[in-house]
């Protein structure tokens, strides 16, 4: 039987949030129509967006930083796959998270409450070596608002690191404002999604 999509990714949701985290959900939920893109720049992301410009009403502040939050959580378990998440998911949820949410936070203090129920986060984060995490835009224009990202650096003679970071539309997404590194270990980490 197929689910719905928005069932799917409800399923998904609640799996990840109930268990921190620690348990993948099943692969049946997380199966994609298509592959994802791997292209930072692809429009692809935005097509399977999930917006909230279509639901009756408003959101309050809160409730829009609640639901944000939880879907960034989703997208950047997506990203890790199951190969990274379990090493890095706890450093990930205690550090860059709470600073992902004060970004979000700061972010929905400059709309007008009526106005965030058009602020939706991507879906489909990159895999490989792409960088993309979930983008922050608004539905109805389609302008990307804040773009999430992790890189992999490698200092030399200092192992691996996965560096998290964001870039905004206020400096065209030039600048990249640090969220935080979280060590992998000397050996090479395997490719996101995987």
């Amino acid at each position: 039987m197929k689910l719905p999509a928005w069932l799917r990714k409800a399923l998904v949701a609640a799996i990840t949030v109930s268990t921190f985290g620690l348990v993948t959900p099943p692969a049946s939920l997380l199966a994609a129509k298509e592959p994802p893109s791997d292209d930072a720049s692809s429009p692809d992301w935005q097509h399977n967006s999930v917006g909230r410009a279509d639901e009756a009403g408003s959101l309050t502040r809160a409730q829009f930083i609640e639901q944000t939050i939880e879907k960034a959580a989703t997208q950047s378990h997506e990203k890790f796959g199951r190969k990274i998440a379990p090493v890095i998911e706890e450093e990930f949820r205690t550090v860059i998270l709470p600073r992902i949410e004060t970004v979000i936070a700061e972010l929905a203090e400059r709309y007008p409450e009526d106005e965030l129920r058009y602020l939706a986060v991507s879906e489909n984060p990159s895999g490989g070596q792409g960088e993309r995490i979930f983008h922050l835009y608004r539905v109805d224009t389609g302008e990307d608002l804040l773009r999430f990202h992790v890189r992999r650096e490698h200092p030399p003679q200092d192992g691996y690191w996965f560096q998290f970071h964001y870039h905004t539309c206020e400096d065209g997404f030039q600048a990249h404002y640090e969220l935080g590194k979280i060590y992998w270990s000397k050996n090479t980490p395997p490719n996101w999604r995987t």
